[in-house]
């Protein structure tokens, strides 16, 4: 099957674990409002829509737990791959209840990767699915991987590597500070690959269970988006109510991560 190449104008919006879960709770806890109220947001939104969502407390302690950042572990691997299956379901019935045609996509029934990096994605379906009005709900997951058995795939990986495939016209990531802060709080702008070098100092990981890198590692995924496109991305506070509907109705808000 060819997948259809009429595919333009795609807005890509992560929501981060840590506004939709408690992402310091030791196994999955929901934060059913926010849920629902970025629904709502999002269901306002009537063009071409790719979702993904962070794991938060629905992965991260799992994986951290069976150290599968580090080895292969099946059982392991299962229980947090269930685990963020759970959260997905909650994210789409939320969806679906606000009147989006959201459908569920499990990175780990679709994609392989190699050494943690995304080899190859299936991706015929989600050009399916945009073609014919749905909104496809993607993950943090674990997924195969030719040289580790498994390994534990970040939704802010998952986001520039449908950019790049799919033709991404504006990326998204909602996150739980108002975009990158500097020393003194302040939301810094612009960071390029220019400056990155001197405000990387100011970037952490993740306050809470992350195991993918947190906003340092969201900041260095996008910046080798940069380098591979012109697309530019923007990583602003999704846990403001209306910042949602603010990015997905084109103001540019928080933190541009561009060339």
């Amino acid at each position: 099957m060819n997948a259809s190449d009429d595919i333009t104008n795609i807005t890509i919006l992560k929501i981060g674990g840590s506004i939709i879960t408690d992402k310091d709770a030791n196994d999955g806890a929901a934060n059913y409002d926010e849920i629902e109220r970025i629904a709502g947001e999002i269901s306002k939104h009537k063009d071409r829509l790719i979702i993904v969502h962070g794991a938060g407390s629905f992965g991260h302690p799992q994986a951290k737990k069976y150290a599968l950042t580090e080895k292969f572990d099946a059982k392991g691997a299962l229980i947090t791959h269930e685990s963020v299956k759970t959260l997905n379901r909650i994210v789409v019935e939320s969806l679906k209840n606000a009147g989006v045609d959201a459908v569920g996509v499990h990175p780990m029934g679709s994609t392989v990767s190699e050494n943690d990096r995304i080899s190859q994605m299936f991706l015929d379906n989600i050009h399916l699915m945009l073609d014919n009005g749905f909104v496809p709900v993607l993950h943090g997951d674990v997924v195969m991987d030719i040289k580790l058995g498994t390994s534990v795939l970040s939704g802010d990986q998952i986001v520039p590597y449908l950019a790049v495939q799919l033709g991404g016209a504006r990326i998204g990531i909602g996150s739980a500070k108002d975009g990158v802060l500097d020393d003194k709080g302040d939301t810094i702008p612009t960071i390029t690959s220019s400056n990155f070098k001197d405000i990387k100092k100011y970037i952490g990981g993740s306050e809470s269970t992350d195991v993918t890198g947190g906003m340092l590692g969201k900041v260095g995924e996008l910046l080798k988006l940069c380098e591979t496109s012109s697309i530019t991305s923007y990583i602003f506070n999704a846990g403001k109510s209306g910042n949602v509907s603010r990015f997905l109705g084109g103001e540019d808000i928080g933190t541009a991560i561009t060339k």
